[in-house]
């Protein structure tokens, strides 16, 4: 997510040091030069800083899409260099002080309370469920969940407390509504918006971002409710020089703010849909800011829509990719970012860091924009290995989290525990009979990355290498009074992997068929 901020300022003709405790962090090469430091060690990130400026000069230091505003701010107030207060930054990245300043200035926020241990029996919610558990200090949705129970708020409350540095959760009131990121760089307390995009946000009791659309199409008076309240949220946060991210629901309350970050946004927001959008580029604006400089750049060149959308898997270890390239030629693709590879473990996300890559579009009309993402994310074919325990316990287990890849009610999973089971004459044929399932198939479901039936059976034949022998317009044909145990087959057990797992669950399936 820094990428940018770096290749910008080097067009700038600025000599660029990138700090790090990862010395193969993914955007290190683009850098000057590269120093290995904790983000979380401040007092080291001020020395190495200091060294800089004895020794030639230093102009600015700034972050983006990163929760370190404070390892900047804490640096910047030390060397008299432009930016925020220390106290500032730790206001806009620890959510309990962030709710407080909130509260106090009456500014549109949930209740809330800190945790610093897991809730025992006596434990009383001072608000009604449903409920929010996040760690107070951490970002991409990370241990964040939501809660209807005394009973949920246990592990959940355990979760978060494992992904907080300081210990600490906050459980808020959940805030039902559409979800809105705002960027916006701020320089003497002046604020230009630098975007407001419609977040796609799925699976709970999980919050999994499966991609944005900027802008947002929503009226504007909405618009300016929600700019409004953000604008508030920054003043409050004591935010006058430099950079603001914000997550804003739209409830039945008005515009409530979910966080506001005193940096640009993660999410390739500010680094590539919003300049996709626009022309402008934030990062170049920040850095300015972060120089003491009045940003000049801020003035949009043009009005298109940016989308970004995610993919993602089932457990497992991932045996191929393929689609890739395909997506890439796409017109109005601008970029394909890929986290996994060959022998990759992967996972269903359960936070917005652990997905499996992701697809940038830009178009004109808003439609083209959305419609391309979304074909291209769903080109993308995520082969997993077989045998593998993990995945074989996913396809067995049904469970409300991890979602089943389509959705099932009680009534077709009746019929679905009739089916006959698969039969096999020989594990070598490569042209299979489907058995009909029309109480599911002709619902036309989708799965959970939008792939209708006909989409799926299309990508497990691309990778299975099985004919799968199924009528036209998805109508199966099954010989009346066919003899079931003179006919291969595949039955239930293939209809479950397909519904639990999607394509890749009934492709394992398929590739398991010669142990079987």
């Amino acid at each position: 997510m820094q990428g940018p901020a770096i290749t910008i300022a080097k067009n700038m003709d600025l000599e660029t040091f990138v700090l790090d405790a990862d010395p193969k962090a993914p955007c290190v090469h683009l850098a000057d030069h590269f120093e290995r430091i904790d983000l979380k060690d401040i007092q080291a990130i001020e020395h190495f800083a200091r060294s800089l400026k004895d020794d030639g000069g230093l102009s600015g230091i700034m972050t983006a899409g990163t929760d370190f505003s404070a390892s900047v701010a804490w640096t910047a107030e030390k060397l008299g260099l432009p930016g925020i207060s220390y106290e500032s930054a730790l206001d806009a990245s620890d959510k309990q002080r962030m709710r407080g300043r909130f509260k106090k200035a009456g500014i549109p926020s949930p209740e809330f309370t800190i945790i610093d241990a897991v809730p025992g029996d006596g434990f009383i919610l001072p608000f009604d469920f449903p409920a929010v558990v996040k760690p107070v200090d951490n970002m991409g949705s990370r241990g964040c969940r939501k809660v209807s129970s005394s009973e949920d708020l246990i592990g959940a409350a355990r979760d978060a407390l494992k992904f907080s540095r300081t210990g600490r959760a906050i459980i808020e009131e959940y805030m039902d509504g559409p979800e809105f990121s705002v960027d916006a760089v701020v320089y003497e307390g002046n604020i230009t918006i630098c975007g407001l995009a419609d977040r796609h946000i799925f699976f709970p009791p999980c919050f999994i971002e499966m991609g944005h659309t900027m802008p947002t199409n929503i009226d504007e008076d909405k618009q300016k409710a929600i700019i409004e309240v953000f604008t508030q949220g920054v003043n409050v946060l004591g935010i006058q020089n430099g950079a603001a991210k914000g997550d804003i629901k739209l409830t039945k309350r008005g515009p409530m703010i979910g966080e506001i970050a005193a940096r640009l946004s993660g999410g390739y927001m500010s680094g590539w849909t919003y300049p996709y959008a626009s022309g402008v580029e934030p990062a170049k604006a920040a850095i300015m800011v972060c120089l003491g400089k009045k940003p000049d750049c801020l003035e949009p060149s043009k009005q298109w829509t940016s989308a970004e959308r995610a993919f993602i898997s089932i457990p497992g270890i991932v045996q191929s990719i393929q689609g890739i390239d395909d997506a890439e030629k796409m017109p109005r693709v601008k970029d394909v970012f890929l986290r996994i590879e060959k022998g990759s473990h992967v996972a269903f996300p359960e936070n917005n860091v652990s997905k499996c890559g992701n697809i940038i579009t830009a178009a004109p009309g808003r439609e083209e924009a959305v419609h391309t993402a979304e074909t291209a994310a769903q080109s993308i074919l995520i082969r997993l290995e077989a045998p593998n325990e993990e995945t074989e316990q996913f396809l067995q287990t049904w469970t409300d989290f991890p979602p089943n890849a389509f959705p099932l009610d009680e009534n077709t999973r009746k019929h679905l525990n009739n089916l006959p089971l698969c039969n096999f004459l020989s594990n070598k044929e490569k042209n299979l009979m489907v058995y009909p399932f029309p109480e599911f198939t002709q619902r036309n479901p989708l799965d959970y990355m939008g792939r209708n039936i006909a989409q799926v059976f299309s990508a497990l034949r691309k990778l299975s290498g099985y004919t799968l022998e199924i009528a036209e317009e998805i109508s199966w044909k099954f010989p009346k009074n066919a003899d079931l145990q003179n006919e291969s087959f595949l039955g239930r057990e293939f209809w479950q992997s397909l519904i639990r797992g999607g394509y890749q669950g009934a492709v394992y399936f398929l590739d398991m068929l010669p142990r079987r």
